[in-house]
């Protein structure tokens, strides 16, 4: 008898969550964001001439943050509902973490983004740091596959971070 108190209770408890929420006029940030960024989306990354190779992973992870988190489509500029441009400006390695022998073994990079929006006559500016923390073997360098797998991972971060700003701005031009 209590175990079926406590299905129905969970039961009930589940109904009224999920009506509360749906009566209230809840909206998940992504709708907002997708409201504010359209079906298609013309994407630009600025190449770096120290570091030419990260422009692709940071496109790559643009297109695909666009389409997982907002169902939106990279396509060209004359068929686009608005524009991101992307400019890595820098990528710095600190070391976080080191074993007894004093070798570091573990590492946060530092990827500097500046976004530009543009739809129509908006233009939102800001420039985020994405952040990713990883290991490495004691006495290791840096490897070229650990610091793509960093900057890949950094980049996704800090559009995650912009992608959540442009949701916040779609909230407060919803609300006015």
């Amino acid at each position: 008898m209590k175990k079926l108190l406590t299905i129905h209770y969970l039961l009930f408890t589940l109904i009224v969550v999920t009506l509360l929420l749906t009566s209230c006029g809840y909206k998940p940030s992504s709708h907002y964001t997708k409201k504010i960024v359209g079906e298609k989306v013309y994407t630009e990354v600025k190449v770096s001439l120290s570091d030419p190779e990260n422009a692709v992973l940071i496109k790559d992870a643009l297109n695909k943050a666009l389409y997982s988190r907002l169902k939106s489509k990279a396509t060209r500029k004359k068929n686009a509902d608005s524009s991101i441009y992307v400019a890595y400006d820098n990528i710095h390695f600190m070391p976080l973490q080191y074993n007894k022998n004093g070798y570091v073994v573990y590492y946060q990079a530092r990827i500097t983004l500046g976004f530009t929006f543009v739809k129509g006559k908006v233009k939102e500016k800001r420039q985020i740091v994405g952040r990713y923390e990883f290991p490495i073997r004691p006495s290791a360098i840096i490897s070229n596959d650990l610091r793509f797998k960093a900057i890949e991972n950094g980049s996704i971060k800090a559009l995650d971070q912009f992608i959540a700003y442009l949701s916040a701005k779609g909230f407060l031009r919803d609300a006015q």
